[in-house]
């Protein structure tokens, strides 16, 4: 008697992205982001949330805007919470993200600096904060291995990113000579280019 085939095995479908943020959930979202990242690891945090928790894009996509972001002056995360806003409601809504990751974020700043301005001599508070340094080194490691996921079969956007590291670590190139230089070779590596179209088959001979 003949077995029957194994039933094939299909993935699961990815989960869908969700609708678009309102202004509302922008605020709320990059107040989450400030409020969960206490010692740092902000950018861990804001693809857990942006992109794992809410799905308001890819992975991808946040890759693609975190580059932006660290390309511009300033803290990086500010210039993602505007990218993040102005992608889905321009104006308004970089205002709303940025408001939601300064405003209520700052105030608990001030309270906490006025509280280790009294309290930074005690050394359960000194070693307490040791470890939160040491938790958000670890936070930040764990965002460059999804990058490095995102590109591990990649073999030029490896090489590219080894050049980085070389150059700002090893031979301590400033950043923004290395962007000048990298940043077009990167630029034309990746440039989007149309398929070449196939010649036209030849006629019959007359």
């Amino acid at each position: 008697m003949a077995s029957s085939p194994p039933p094939s095995v299909t993935p699961p479908p990815a989960a869908p992205a969700a609708s678009p943020p309102s202004l509302a959930a922008l605020f709320l979202g990059m107040q989450q982001v400030a409020l969960s990242s206490f010692g740092g690891g902000l950018s861990a945090w804001s693809q857990r949330i942006v992109v794992e928790n809410r799905r308001w894009m890819s992975n991808e996509e946040f890759i693609t805007g975190l580059t932006v972001a660290r390309l511009f002056p300033g803290p990086n995360q500010i210039n993602m919470a505007v990218y993040i806003g102005a992608r889905f409601h321009g104006l308004a809504g970089a205002l709303a993200a940025l408001a939601g990751m300064l405003l209520l974020p700052f105030s608990v700043l001030l309270l906490i600096g006025l509280a280790y301005f009294y309290l930074h001599l005690v050394t359960a508070v000194d070693r307490v904060l040791a470890g939160v340094v040491a938790a958000a080194a670890g936070m930040a490691l764990s965002m460059g291995f999804k990058i490095l996921g995102e590109y591990r079969r990649d073999p030029l956007a490896l090489l590219l990113a080894a050049a980085s590291f070389l150059a700002m670590d090893v031979f301590h190139v400033r950043l923004i000579p290395l962007v000048l230089v990298l940043g077009p070779i990167a630029m034309a590596i990746y440039w989007p280019r149309s398929p070449r179209q196939p010649s036209p088959a030849a006629g019959p001979e007359p």
